[in-house]
């Protein structure tokens, strides 16, 4: 209990700091795509520097910079935190009420693009590390920073590389997406990126249905029950049915859309994109969609494929085509973990509530290091109303204390015996 209270006190006396590189981040406009890194690269390499902490910066690609920086005794346990420098486009900025890389702090917020996606927790893990080697902190163990350039656009030269490429491991993780300073998350859905094709046989369309084959009428007759994946059923054990009603009750806290927390245990389907035809008056005899499927814990992607082939032969359109263009697993930790545990004695003494432990609707490179058997969990602030949207912000509030939670557990996780 001495420990946790000098090392929130540290924080908590150097919160203007934790601001100020919150702030710093945010006014560096990391945008992906295009995904120019350089910029918020140096930065963070700079940071690194002043606080005397190593690091080493890795290229898979010329254009996708990974900094790897380590702190603390190597031989004993390893915690990875990770983060990415990326953020989405900020889209019409007339709809912005704020220049969203303005990196203003007033009214008890922080305001701009990755305010809560996630500059914020990314500056919390990076702060927290400075703290730690500026103040001289004992750590029984190595804690390793991987900030990666391109979580928004999948991550194959991010954390998937690092990970599987053996440059990053450890016992446990820590990645600072946004989940809510009472809450974190333990799982997340699978995803199917599906692309349906659909050939006709040209003709004057002044002929139809007479003469040709229309590629876009046979493509429609799959889309109109591709819906139906909504209706598969999950099946899961009695602990993570558990985890899913607590994840839909903080669905229902965190989201405003009525029903909304129903894409936790079910697909969600959405039909993002459709192509076809060549002009007004001919029979198209090409058609193609491209839809997106999120995959919920206790179903299989394989299950997802022997649905579609169902939809396909029971809609009369036999010879129209499936392939997917990415495809990942559900996956999960369990709530019982040592990281987990360790996380939620300091969420309850920091914050006075107990942490909840839920599952994600969407996916983030927390796959990647469950995919390699490391027990990780997502943390960080969060305004859910923002991310990926407009006016995106974090609470001043949040940010500081979710710092001290990551300060204090990290030393926790390293320190135990």
């Amino acid at each position: 209990m001495q420990k946790h209270q000098y090392l929130v006190s540290l924080m908590e006396d150097r919160k203007e700091e934790l601001l100020k590189l919150c702030s710093d981040l945010i006014k560096i406009p990391s945008v992906n795509p295009p995904g120019e890194m350089e910029a918020i690269t140096s930065f963070i390499c700079r940071y690194l520097e002043e606080h005397h902490i190593s690091y080493e910066v890795l290229y898979p690609t010329p254009t996708t910079p990974n900094i790897v920086a380590t702190l603390g005794r190597k031989g004993g346990r390893r915690l990875i935190l990770n983060g990415h420098s990326d953020v989405v486009p900020p889209g019409n900025l007339e709809k912005w009420e704020f220049d969203p890389f303005s990196g203003e702090i007033r009214d008890g917020k922080i305001f701009g693009r990755g305010a809560s996606d996630m500059k914020c927790g990314l500056a919390g893990l990076l702060f927290s590390m400075g703290v730690l080697s500026d103040e001289q902190v004992e750590l029984d163990g190595e804690v390793m920073l991987a900030i990666v350039p391109d979580e928004e656009v999948s991550g194959s030269w991010g954390t998937k590389w690092l990970v599987e490429s053996g440059m990053v491991t450890g016992d446990a993780c820590i990645i600072a997406e946004p989940s809510g300073y009472f809450n974190c998350e333990i799982g997340q859905k699978g995803c199917c990126w599906l692309k349906l094709t659909a050939s006709g046989v040209p003709a004057h369309g002044s002929l139809a249905p007479f003469v040709g084959e229309n590629a876009i009428e046979k493509l429609m007759r799959v889309l109109g029950r591709i819906t139906d994946l909504r209706n598969i059923p999950a099946r899961y054990d009695d602990d993570t049915a558990a985890v899913m009603e607590d994840s839909k009750q903080n669905a229902r806290r965190r989201l405003t859309a009525k029903g909304a927390a129903h894409v936790l245990n079910h697909c969600s389907v959405n039909i993002g994109k459709i192509n076809g035809g060549t002009k007004i008056n001919m029979v198209p005899d090409h058609a193609e969609a491209e839809v997106d499927i999120r995959v919920p814990i206790g179903i299989s992607t394989k299950t997802v494929e022997e649905e579609i082939c169902r939809i396909i032969q029971e809609s009369g359109a036999q010879d129209v085509e499936y392939s997917f263009s990415w495809r990942s697993e559900p996956n999960s930790t369990p709530r019982t973990a040592g990281i987990v545990e360790c996380l939620a004695e300091n969420v309850q003494e920091i914050w006075k509530e107990p942490l909840t432990r839920t599952y994600q609707w969407a996916s983030s490179d927390a796959r990647f290091f469950r995919y390699a058997g490391i027990p990780t969990l997502q943390y960080g602030p969060s305004t859910p109303s923002g991310i990926h949207s407009y006016n995106e912000t974090a609470e001043v509030t949040d940010v500081v204390n979710i710092a001290k939670v990551y300060l204090c557990t990290i030393v926790d996780f390293l320190n135990k015996k």
